[in-house]
């Protein structure tokens, strides 16, 4: 596997709910390097074009161009666990202070506390 770091923005290989195909969508990568290290796989956040639907959890990408997508879009709150394999290539990255932004959330989409 292509050693990919959080923050990327990847296109991965995500297949329909009832594996009747699978299609081509940009992601964004959450694991820290030591998970990415230990592990064959990676824990993603799906991203979307759809930025006329913010649900709980989803995150306004305002550097969307530099994140490596061709419209403005959303780090959305459906997390996925893939094999390394189902990444295809990078398209670009969100930066750090975006990053903290999306930590705020990931907080709140799984209902953790942050430590003092």
């Amino acid at each position: 596997m292509t050693a990919y770091k959080r923050g990327d923005v990847v296109l991965v290989g995500f297949v329909f709910a009832d594996e009747s195909g699978l299609k081509h969508r940009p992601a964004l990568v959450l694991i820290s390097r030591a998970y990415h290290h230990s592990r064959r796989g990676a824990i993603v956040a799906a991203v979307t074009s759809n930025v006329g639907r913010v649900l709980f959890g989803d995150h306004e990408l305002a550097g969307w161009e530099k994140a490596g997508l061709l419209y403005p879009s959303l780090v959305t709150g459906i997390l996925r666990t893939i094999k390394g394999g189902m990444i295809y290539r990078r398209l670009g990255s969100v930066p750090e202070g975006e990053m903290a932004a999306i930590d705020v959330n990931l907080n709140k989409i799984l209902g953790l506390r942050t430590l003092p």
